[in-house]
C-alpha cells in the first residue's frame, strides 16, 4: 500500500502548480482576515451587529467590485479607509490572477501545429535544420518553393509556426512524422540532423523509397557514408565557405579572374578585388577609365563593406574594394590585369588561419594549391595546428607571425572568439586583410564594425546551397554575397528602365536585357520593355526578396 506524502514538497508538482496552490492558500487567508476585521469594525465602530456570513459576503463583493450591499455608506473614517484598502487589494489581486492563472492557461493550451498547415504538394520537407531556420525558410519562400519544417524541439517548432512558417514538431526518425508532413506528395527531403542523419535518411527511404534526399553536414568526410545510406546529394557548407574565403585571398594576392556567371553568349558577370597599389587604388569610379580601357561595365561595388547598386560615380576605389563587373570574357580578363598591383611583392604571401577545423582545412587546401604559405592556429592540438593556442590572444597571434602576414581568415566556430581575433590582428598589423566566418547572421554587421574586410555567414551559405540544389539558381557561387536572377519583363511592359524605378524601389539593378535580338549589358534607361523581354538583375538577398515580393514574379529557369 502506498503511503501518503509527508509534506507538500514530497508531492510531484510543477512550479506553476505550486504557485497556484500558494496563491489559493494566500487568498483564503486574506479573505478570512478581511472578513474578521470587517466584522469587528462594523460591530465596534459602526454599531451594526450582524452575522459573520454577511461580513464575508460584503468583503467578497468589495473584492470583486460587484457592490457593497446594505452596509454602504459607512459613518466612521476608519471603516471607509478599510473598505478602500479592500478595494485596492481586489484590483491588485485581479491583475495577479490574470498574470498567474488566466494568461498561462490559454498560452499553454495544446496546439496542433498540423492544423495550421495548408495543403502541400511538390514541397520539400526539412528535418532538424540547425543553421538558423528562418534564413533558409525565407530563401525558399522568395523562390516560391513550398516546404514543411520538422523540428523535434516543440518550442522551436511552435515559435516558427507562430511567426507564420510551415513548421511542425516531431521526430524525423519516426515514419509517422513524415506522413504528417505529406511525404507522399513531396519533391525532396532535406536533412540536417547531425548524428541522427543516417537514421533520418533510412526513415525517409522506408516511407517513400523514390524521394530525393539532400543532406547537409559539417564534416565533408562523411559524404560517402551518407550517400551509401541513401542520400542523393551531400552538401558541406563549411567546406564551401572555407573554399570561398580562400578564393578571395587568392584573388587579392594574385588578382586572378574568379567565378563568373554566364549572362548570355560571350557575356559574363563576376567580382574583381582591388589590390593595393593598382592603377585603380585611390581613384573614383567616374575617373577609373574601366570601360574605356577594358570594355567591362561596373554594375556594382562593395566599398567599405557596403554594396552600392549602382555605385556612386564619385565613390573612391580603395584596396580590398570589390567591383561587380559585366562584359565579355576577354574584357574581364583585361580588367583583372588592370587591377593588378604595380608592386606585386608589396604584400607577403602568407596567411594566418585562425581555426583548423572544416572551414580552415578547406581554406588551407586552396591556398596550398597556389603556393601561398599558411600558418594555422588552434587551441586543439589534435587538429595538428602550426601554433597551439587561442587565436584571440595577442601572444599566440604574434607567434603565428601576424605582424607581417598579408591576411588572416578568422574561422573559429565561436563568433565571439573570431571577433576578438580580428581586432587583435589589426591592432598588431593595421594593414592586414581580415576575412571572417560568421556562425550567426547577427554577427555579420559586428564583424564589419570590428574591421573585417569580407564576411560570409554559415546560415546564408547553407541556404544558398540548398536553393541552388533545388532550383539550379544562378549565383556567382554558393558563398557569394550577390544574387543573380532572371525574370520576365511582363510587369514592366510598356515602361522604360528609368520609369520602372526598379533600383529605387527594390535595391536590385538591371544588368542585362534579353529580347528578340539577343542579350545586351549596354542598358539604355529610355529603352521601352516588351512583355516577352527577360531581365537579368543583381542584388543582395534582401533586395532580391523585396523585388520578388513587390512584383510577384518567379525567377526564370536558367
Amino acid at each position: 500500500m502506498n503511503s501518503l506524502p509527508d509534506s507538500l514538497d514530497d508531492v510531484s508538482l510543477t512550479r506553476r502548480d505550486r504557485l497556484i496552490l500558494y496563491y489559493a492558500a494566500g487568498l483564503v487567508v486574506l479573505v478570512g482576515t478581511y472578513t474578521l476585521l470587517y466584522h469587528l469594525g462594523m460591530t465596534h465602530l459602526e454599531g451594526d451587529e450582524h452575522s459573520i456570513f454577511r461580513s464575508f459576503q460584503t468583503v467578497v463583493e468589495t473584492f470583486t467590485t460587484t457592490g457593497f450591499g446594505a452596509d454602504a455608506p459607512w459613518e466612521t473614517p476608519w471603516m471607509n479607509l478599510f473598505v478602500v484598502a479592500i478595494q485596492l487589494s481586489g484590483i491588485a489581486l485581479g491583475f495577479f490572477t490574470l498574470r498567474v492563472i488566466i494568461i498561462p492557461l490559454f498560452t499553454s493550451a495544446e496546439v496542433n501545429l498540423d492544423n495550421r498547415l495548408t495543403p502541400k504538394r511538390d514541397h520539400v520537407i526539412i528535418c532538424e535544420y540547425r543553421r538558423d531556420s528562418e534564413v533558409l525558410l525565407e530563401e525558399l519562400e522568395a523562390l516560391g518553393i513550398e516546404y514543411v519544417l520538422i523540428s523535434s524541439d516543440e518550442q522551436e517548432a511552435r515559435q516558427l509556426s507562430d511567426d507564420g512558417y510551415a513548421a511542425i514538431d516531431g521526430s524525423p526518425q519516426q515514419a509517422e512524422t513524415f506522413e504528417r508532413a505529406s511525404i507522399d506528395s513531396a519533391r525532396a527531403v532535406i536533412t540536417d540532423a547531425g548524428s541522427a542523419t543516417v537514421d533520418t535518411i533510412l526513415t525517409a527511404r522506408s516511407v517513400r523509397p523514390d524521394i530525393e534526399i539532400i543532406t547537409l553536414t559539417d564534416d565533408s568526410s562523411l559524404a560517402d557514408i551518407f550517400e551509401e545510406t541513401g542520400a542523393d546529394s551531400v552538401l558541406s557548407p563549411h567546406s564551401v565557405l572555407g573554399h570561398r574565403l580562400a578564393e578571395k585571398i587568392v584573388a587579392s594576392f594574385r588578382t586572378e579572374l574568379g567565378d563568373a556567371v554566364e549572362l548570355g553568349e560571350d557575356i559574363e558577370l563576376t567580382e574583381v578585388s582591388i589590390e593595393r597599389g593598382s592603377a585603380l587604388d585611390g581613384v573614383t569610379i567616374r575617373n577609373s577609365g574601366i570601360r574605356e580601357e577594358t570594355g567591362a561595365n561596373v554594375v556594382g561595388a562593395w566599398i567599405d563593406g557596403e554594396l552600392e547598386l549602382p555605385p556612386d560615380p564619385d565613390a573612391v576605389i580603395r584596396e580590398n574594394s570589390v567591383l561587380l563587373v559585366a562584359g565579355e570574357h576577354e574584357a574581364l580578363e583585361e580588367l583583372s590585369e588592370f587591377t593588378r598591383s604595380a608592386s606585386p611583392f608589396e604584400r607577403p604571401d602568407r596567411v594566418v588561419l585562425a581555426g583548423s577545423g572544416e572551414v580552415g582545412g578547406a581554406a588551407k587546401r586552396v591556398l596550398d594549391g597556389v603556393g601561398i604559405e599558411t600558418v594555422t592556429v588552434d587551441h586543439d592540438e589534435a587538429t595538428g595546428p602550426d601554433v597551439v593556442g587561442d587565436a584571440g590572444e595577442r601572444a599566440v597571434l604574434e607567434e603565428a607571425g601576424i605582424s607581417d602576414a598579408g591576411a588572416m581568415i578568422a574561422c573559429v566556430p565561436d563568433d565571439s572568439q573570431n571577433l576578438l581575433a580580428a581586432v587583435q590582428a589589426q591592432a598588431i598589423n593595421p594593414d592586414i586583410e581580415v576575412l571572417f566566418r560568421a556562425n550567426e547572421m547577427a554577427t555579420v554587421s559586428k564583424a564589419f564594425r570590428a574591421g573585417a574586410d569580407y564576411v560570409l555567414a554559415v546560415p546564408q551559405v547553407s541556404a544558398r546551397m540548398v536553393a541552388r540544389e533545388l532550383r539550379g539558381e544562378d549565383v556567382l557561387a554558393p558563398a557569394s554575397q550577390i544574387r543573380v536572377i532572371r525574370v520576365p519583363a511582363r510587369p514592366f511592359a510598356g515602361e522604360t528602365i528609368e520609369s520602372a524605378e526598379i533600383s529605387e524601389r527594390t535595391g536590385c539593378r538591371v544588368v542585362a536585357i534579353e529580347d528578340d535580338s539577343g542579350m545586351t549589358t549596354q542598358i539604355d534607361p529610355g529603352q521601352e520593355l516588351d512583355v516577352d523581354d527577360r531581365l537579368t538583375l543583381v542584388g543582395t538577398d534582401d533586395a532580391v526578396q523585396e523585388f520578388l515580393k513587390q512584383f510577384d514574379v518567379s525567377p526564370a529557369e536558367p
